[in-house]
């Protein structure tokens, strides 16, 4: 979602009736106004434009042509990334803030739209999704979530959207795959992956299993959530880059390939939903460069078993932050298990990848994956 934002705002407004001819009506709208209850105010100090914050979360519901992806055999749904973002109010930043899954947090009870409560109780943030999909509803399982997130921080949540793993591969898949560094050769039967140490295009499975990664039968994955959400960031980085030398805010086929490629596993907002709006909301970005993206996880700290994570004291200045629509004044802090080895700094080695030229095509690609350190 966070790409198709960026592509449609180098994009322009010139193509909305093409787009919306062939995009429109792809995309599942919900309201959830019965649903959401104790929504926090607005910020209080808005000069120009109202600030949106966009819950993003990724499902790993098995039905449908998802249980050849991600396996079948796992009942429900859960969310194995959940990530807000933050467009500030004049359009100048756009902060983007992974929450664990496995945050220890008290859920609020939830009710789905025939009424059914489902009780709530402490637990494992991720849980939130999965009471709420008892049903086998996206949104209602959104709904749960977006009141575990207004609890938990206070945070106003004005659009959502849930992208399940056949939409995830057919985007990655519609960009012809995304250059990743590897830093060391993978082997999960999990995951699906089998892959060599070094640079390498990853195809859309081989994203998704990068992504979803946690035991591996070789390689030292820790089986962190943390270290999980440093590759999705970092995938995600990667994936803007690539997007930018494809061509994706300029070629309308693109754009609207990569659109359509995930839209029909997408699951929103009624307003997020409208094209006209993602368009409005996009091209209000796009003056943004890479500077003005922020990649952060809510400050944590393990729980004293280590198999959880609780909220960090600094936590509450992240999220006030957010709420007042200021820049970021706290961020995150990885620790070991978060990264790939013992001590390091964490940083991704792609990090000093050359800035990519718009239409650069497969040389930039080249140039990505060259970048990548031994």
């Amino acid at each position: 979602m966070a790409v198709a934002l960026a592509a449609v705002a180098g994009f322009g407004l010139v193509w909305l009736q093409t787009l919306a001819a062939q995009f429109g009506g792809a995309i599942d709208p919900r309201d959830l106004t019965q649903l959401v209850t104790a929504t926090p105010d607005a910020p209080t100090d808005v000069r120009e434009t109202r600030p949106r914050n966009i819950l993003l979360i990724g499902s790993d519901s098995r039905t449908g042509a998802n249980s050849e992806i991600g396996g079948a055999g796992a009942e429900g749904m859960r969310s194995d990334a959940t990530v807000l973002a933050h467009v500030s109010g004049d359009r100048q930043r756009v902060d983007l803030m992974s929450i664990p899954r496995d945050l220890q947090v008290e859920i609020p009870d939830c009710t789905l739209f025939d009424g059914t409560e489902v009780p709530g109780g402490h637990g494992k943030f991720n849980a939130a999704f999965s009471h709420g999909a008892r049903q086998g509803d996206p949104a209602e399982a959104a709904a749960c979530t977006i009141n575990t997130v207004h609890d938990i921080t206070g945070i106003r949540i004005d659009h959502w959207a849930v992208l399940d793993f056949e939409g995830f591969t057919r985007m990655v898949d519609a960009l012809d795959g995304i250059p990743m560094c590897i830093p060391e050769p993978i082997v999960s039967a999990k995951a699906g992956l089998d892959l060599e140490a070094g640079p390498q295009v990853l195809s859309g499975a081989e994203a998704l299993g990068w992504a979803r990664l946690r035991t591996a039968e070789v390689g030292e994955v820790s089986g962190s959530d943390l270290q999980r959400i440093n590759r999705q960031q970092e995938l995600l980085e990667q994936t803007l880059r690539t997007a930018r030398a494809k061509s994706l805010f300029t070629d309308a086929a693109e754009l609207t390939s990569f659109l359509r490629a995930g839209a029909e596993s997408l699951t929103t907002d009624q307003e997020l939903g409208s094209l006209d709006f993602m368009i409005r909301l996009a091209y209000s970005l796009r003056g943004l460069s890479a500077d003005d993206l922020t990649v952060t996880t809510v400050p944590w700290e393990y729980t004293d078993d280590r198999l959880s994570v609780v909220l960090a004291e600094n936590a509450p200045q992240m999220f006030d932050d957010i709420r007042e629509d200021r820049p970021l004044s706290v961020t995150d802090e990885d620790d070991a298990t978060s990264a790939w080895d013992d001590g390091s700094d964490g940083d991704d080695a792609l990090s000093g990848s050359p800035s990519i030229t718009p239409g650069a095509g497969s040389d930039a690609i080249d140039d990505i994956l060259a970048a990548c350190e031994p």
